[in-house]
């Protein structure tokens, strides 16, 4: 229901819309001339400006963008009206399709509407107007109807002067504002939590169970208020036991970019579960990204490492990316040779990547990285960047004070933050694997303590576990 309008004060100049003018567009046509609109001034508030149309063609010609109300009398006839309302509905039969006398019945429903015809016109030509509902004072339940079908507010005929008035276009001017604001916040907290529940679907989980080795990662879009970039990886282990890792990076650092990532990071999964690997299924994913990217000058560079199901060795690709960085234990970090790599994915139609063989013995770490995490500044207005070798002496002093896991790698990327003077500006991607035979042992051991009837294999996908070193 409607605010009624009080007639006995003047309204206060609190309420007044700033002290600007308002133009008020009436839509009546009264050929007995029992409507009169007052003479609005300054002396009764705001100025407000009038312009009258007597059909919804003239309405529509003068409704320009500097009208801020509309005075509608709901009397106002309308040729081929479709009757049913433009907002809801009450729960009554609806009528027949506009023009059918007969369809739908004669009930109060179709009443209504039809005599609401006039309203949802306006409603749909005017849809960020305020609107006043001008009706005969015997009607309240007509405008009530008004009210609830979109309306800001109603007035009866007898009503009309110059206070009452005034006071009600600014009164639904203003709700008109407020109730646009609202509609506009909410539709922005409905998106922003469909983005988020998107983007966090499209993140990966890990596929490692029944694997020995630790995992841990940690991922920092470049783009504000973003849960994904650019930046993509993920780590499958098949039915041979191979444990398959992939970290990957497209050019950019937007939506679009996002998306061409997770396309790549899918396509990189099932095609490694099919079976594929090195130079075959990076030449399978360019043509992916060759399908799926904007323009020809979108490329991804690309590290993917298949571990040996005894972990003691495994292969590693590149493709335009920086190479992996292996602690062993009691030895400080190095990075994994990277002279046999091959170009970015996207960027030559027929290229090759070969299968380098590593060697990672018994108790190792590996972390593989975008090159968000090199190429952040090393100190407020310097122009050198951290680089692979700044990361591998950060690492080794992380390592050197104990760190480990998920503590190694927001050790990291923190201080890559604060050596760059702030937030980084691209996206930033980073996993950890390892393998620590003791570990295993002692895990093993406690397996079959608590179930000594049991083998199944332990769990890794959910919760990261901290690597040997």
């Amino acid at each position: 229901m409607p605010v009624p309008v009080p007639q006995q004060r003047a309204a206060p100049a609190a309420e007044t819309t700033h002290g600007t003018d308002l133009t008020l567009l009436v839509i009546e046509d009264d050929p007995a001339g029992t409507i009169t609109v007052p003479e609005l001034s300054a002396a009764a508030g705001t100025r407000v400006r009038i312009r009258t149309a007597r059909n919804l063609t003239e309405a529509e010609r003068l409704l320009t963008d500097d009208v801020d109300c509309i005075l509608l009398d709901l009397a106002l006839p309308v040729a081929g009206a479709d009757p049913r309302p433009a907002v809801g509905g009450s729960g009554a039969e609806q009528p027949g399709p506009a023009g059918d006398g007969a369809a739908g019945g004669t009930g109060p429903a179709t009443g209504r509407a039809r005599e609401l015809a006039a309203l949802t016109r306006v409603l749909r030509i005017a849809p960020l107007h305020a609107v006043l509902a001008l009706t005969a004072q015997d009607d309240t339940e007509l405008a009530a109807e008004a009210v609830r079908v979109g309306a800001q507010d109603y007035l009866f005929r007898g009503e009309l002067d110059a206070r009452v008035l005034s006071r009600a276009i600014r009164y639904a001017v203003e709700r008109k504002r407020a109730d646009v604001a609202q509609h506009q916040l909410t539709e922005s907290r409905l998106r922003a939590q469909e983005n988020a529940r998107l983007e966090r679907g499209l993140l990966p989980t890990p596929l490692l169970e029944g694997s020995d080795l630790s995992f841990a990662a940690r991922y920092r879009p470049g783009r504000s208020r973003a849960l994904l970039g650019g930046d993509f990886y993920d780590t499958v282990r098949t039915p041979d036991g191979t444990v398959h890792a992939m970290i990957g990076d497209v050019c950019g650092h937007g939506p679009d970019e996002a998306a061409l990532g997770v396309e790549l990071r899918i396509a990189w999964r099932a095609l490694t579960l099919a079976g594929l690997c090195g130079d075959e299924l990076l030449s399978t994913l360019q043509q992916v990204l060759e399908h799926e990217r904007q323009s020809e000058e979108i490329f991804a560079t690309l590290c993917t490492v298949d571990i040996a199901p005894d972990g003691r060795r495994a292969g590693l690709c590149l493709a335009g990316h920086p190479a992996p960085l292996l602690t062993r234990h009691g030895e400080p970090a190095r990075l994994l040779p990277y002279e046999d790599g091959g170009p970015a994915l996207g960027l030559l139609p027929r290229a090759r990547w070969p299968r380098r063989q590593v060697e990672l013995g018994g108790a190792w770490s590996l972390m593989m990285y975008t090159d968000g995490l090199i190429e952040g500044r090393v100190g407020t207005g310097d122009s050198r960047r951290l680089g692979q070798d700044g990361m591998v002496e950060m690492v080794n002093g992380q390592l050197d004070r104990g760190l480990a896991g998920e503590d190694l790698l927001e050790a990291a990327v923190a201080e890559v933050r604060e050596l760059n003077g702030g937030e980084l500006t691209d996206d930033v991607a980073v996993l950890l694997l390892g393998r620590d035979p003791e570990r295993i042992r002692r895990r093993g051991r406690s397996a079959l303590r608590s179930r000594p009837a049991s083998t199944a294999s332990p769990a890794v996908g959910g919760g990261a576990q901290r690597p040997p070193l």
